[in-house]
């Protein structure tokens, strides 16, 4: 009596589904255990940074534990006292850097453009703007507005001229990339806009440029944080009470420059983490969005 076997449904050596689905899930565990380790592991860090900090300025003498080591002691009444005077700036530091954000915007998609175009007068305009202002200081051009033209019989506030060259500086360093941006469009999209029928202006508005200004993100949102700090500068013209202005009136005034940039360089940080934290909402819901179409 022979026994005949039957056939058999074993799977290749290490190719078992169920033990795949285990080193799959071990292999999933690992890695969040990694990145909750990491995590801990960062906010602990902040906590230590942020004691060694509190240490640094609470004013505790050292040396009498025999480390030889002073703090630095903060006047709190005067930043108690001025604090709110200073933060008045905040306002008008985040106008100044809206309306020259605003402008840059138009600037630079209208360089790019022109750097793009085929029309000679145009390139060469756009050309210009870009290698002029990119070859000069920001500071001397916020001077030129507001020093420099009254001789021309043309009077601007302190605030038009900070606006005016924030926008123009940063509408010149922005246009290169818009125009990286639009160069990164495929040359396909353009050609099967143009099979439908759609002019080269409808296919720019309607095609081009929404998927550049995406692509542009997130190096147009650092350049708007550094405009954001650089509207500092004109505090310079004397006549913008923005946060600068504001900490060293009163801190000259009070001999205490330390405890007023501390106050004005807290208050910088903290409008700049807001517009991170919108910088990268806009990318998150961008990127949500592409994923969505694709």
């Amino acid at each position: 009596m022979s026994a005949t076997a039957g056939p058999t449904n074993s799977a290749p050596p290490g190719t078992d589904p169920e033990r795949l689905r285990r080193q799959s899930e071990l292999l999933t565990r690992r890695r969040r255990g990694r990145e909750r380790r990491f995590n801990v592991g960062v906010r602990v860090s902040y906590v230590v940074l942020f004691l060694l900090l509190a240490l640094l300025f609470s004013g505790i003498d050292l040396r009498d534990s025999g480390i030889p080591l002073r703090t630095i002691r903060l006047d709190w009444a005067f930043i108690r006292s001025y604090a709110p005077f200073i933060f008045q700036g905040v306002w008008l530091t985040i106008l100044l850097s809206i309306l020259a954000i605003a402008l840059s915007v138009v600037l630079a998609i209208a360089g790019a453009l022109g750097r793009l175009s085929k029309s000679p007068p145009a390139y060469a305009l756009a050309t210009f703007y870009v290698s002029l202002i990119r070859g000069t200081p920001l500071l001397l051009q916020i001077f030129f507005f507001f020093l420099a033209l009254p001789q021309l019989g043309i009077i601007l506030s302190g605030l038009t001229a900070g606006v005016l060259a924030l926008g123009i500086n940063y509408g010149a360093y922005n246009t290169e990339i818009v125009r990286a941006g639009i160069q990164s469009v495929g040359v396909g999209q353009r050609e099967a806009a143009l099979a439908l029928g759609m002019t080269q202006g409808q296919i720019m508005r309607r095609v081009v440029l929404p998927q550049a200004l995406r692509l542009t993100i997130p190096p147009l949102g650092n350049q708007f944080i550094a405009m954001l700090k650089d509207t500092s500068l004109v505090a310079t013209t004397g006549f913008v009470w923005e946060l600068l202005w504001r900490a060293q009136k009163v801190g000259r005034a009070n001999f205490r420059s330390l405890e007023a940039l501390l106050i004005a360089a807290v208050f910088y940080w903290i409008i700049t983490i807001i517009f991170s934290a919108f910088q990268d909402r806009l990318e998150a819901r961008v990127a949500r969005g592409e994923r969505t179409i694709g």
